[in-house]
């Protein structure tokens, strides 16, 4: 593995999401870094100003790999439903609110797909991996599927409780995490990161 990419072994994972650093330390661990998350550092969070979800990943990265001054992996995702528009995408952490609830960004999800309105939606996952040397990588996942009202599954977070993946019958929310992460975005993600790795 380059030594300039990750000169001290080490990756910071560039989140506060405490389900999103689980998810990303699980899936860097096999690797040998030593990890740590944006929070053990001390680091704020950005404000998220991209458009797109690469560009609020690098955004994010960037920001923690300055202040930490080591490698920084940064994740942002979110759900996206083409009948809304698009929409909530790269919004959808804010369609929580504040405090970051998710049966109020659910609700509005529901309240906005009318009966005759197609149900289709997909989750996407872009990394950026932002190294010392200036190395600026980005890695992209999706998981299509459908919506389902009302939420079910205690499992996950988010918007997991009223997604389908294709395929399933039951929602990401109903799936242990060792299950759902055999078909995540976030793990779609995460083998394109892997091949990176194994180039290296």
């Amino acid at each position: 593995m380059k030594k300039s990419f990750f000169p001290n072994n080490k990756i910071v994972i560039a989140s506060h999401n405490a389900g999103k650093v689980r998810e990303i330390r699980d899936l860097i661990i096999p690797f040998g870094f030593e990890i740590a998350s944006a929070a053990d550092y001390g680091c704020e969070e950005p404000d998220e100003t991209e458009t797109t979800f690469e560009g609020n990943a690098l955004l994010k990265a960037r920001f923690v790999a300055e202040h930490c001054q080591c490698a920084a992996l940064a994740d942002d995702s979110g759900l996206v439903v083409p009948a809304l528009g698009g929409e909530p995408g790269v919004y959808s952490a804010r369609w929580a609110g504040e405090n970051r609830d998710f049966n109020v960004a659910m609700a509005k999800v529901s309240e906005r797909l009318t009966p005759d309105m197609d149900t289709r939606a997909y989750f996407v996952c872009a990394l950026a991996l932002v190294c010392p040397d200036g190395t600026e990588l980005t890695f992209t996942g999706m998981c299509h599927g459908r919506l389902q009202f009302p939420p079910k599954g205690t499992f996950g977070f988010g918007y997991d409780p009223i997604f389908v993946m294709d395929g399933q019958m039951r929602t990401f929310g109903e799936m242990p995490y060792e299950e759902k992460k055999l078909y995540s975005h976030r793990t779609e993600a995460f083998k394109k990161f892997k091949t990176f790795l194994e180039s290296c």
